[in-house]
Formats: C-alpha cells, sequence, structure tokens
C-alpha cells in the first residue's frame, strides 16, 4: 500500500503538517511531533483504525483516498516467494489463488 496522505490535505488548501496535526487535536485526536512527521513525509509502519478513522473524518475523504494499492508490489513479493521456493510464479493465475471476487 502507498501512503497517500500529503495530496488530500493539500486539495483542501492545508500546506503545512503542524496546521493539519491542530485540526487533528481540535478532533481529539493528539498525534506527536515525530509521529506527525511520519505521517505527513513518509508512509508509516502501523496506523490505528481509530487514527485513520478521525484522518478521514478532519479531511472529508475515505481510507481508500489515503490508501493506495500497489498490486505490482504483492506480484513481485509472490514471485519472488515463489522462486525461493524453486517454483514458478504465473501472474496471471496463480495471485488470485485463494482471493474471493
Amino acid at each position: 500500500m502507498k501512503w497517500n496522505l500529503r495530496v488530500q490535505p493539500a486539495e483542501r488548501g492545508i500546506w503545512k503538517s503542524a496546521e493539519l496535526q491542530r485540526m487533528l487535536a481540535a478532533a481529539g485526536l493528539e498525534v506527536s511531533q515525530g509521529k506527525m512527521s511520519g505521517l505527513w513525509t513518509g508512509t508509516p509502519t502501523t496506523i490505528r483504525l481509530d487514527d485513520l478513522d478521525v484522518i478521514c473524518h478532519v479531511l472529508d475523504c475515505q481510507p481508500s483516498d489515503l490508501l493506495v494499492p500497489e498490486p505490482e508490489k504483492v506480484s513481485a513479493h509472490a514471485k519472488a516467494r515463489a522462486a525461493q521456493r524453486g517454483q514458478r510464479f504465473d501472474t496471471a493465475s496463480d495471485a488470485t489463488v485463494g482471493r474471493e471476487g
């Protein structure tokens, strides 16, 4: 998944992380400066669903606006794992095994 936080605030005229941090605090989510920096500039390794809910509320967006799937990374990971096991990986068929439509 790609973390796409900076686009949503920018579309709302929010250009500084401190401004978003104040808005989140007003909505009940206190975010440390260090965590805010990670949310703003990078991809957080974890994010609590409750926090994501507040972020979406403040930005009037959906989680899908902030979390962008990267299926090519999934295929690359699966292909690498198959190679480690000495198996062939066919992205057209094997990538969907176990997934429900």
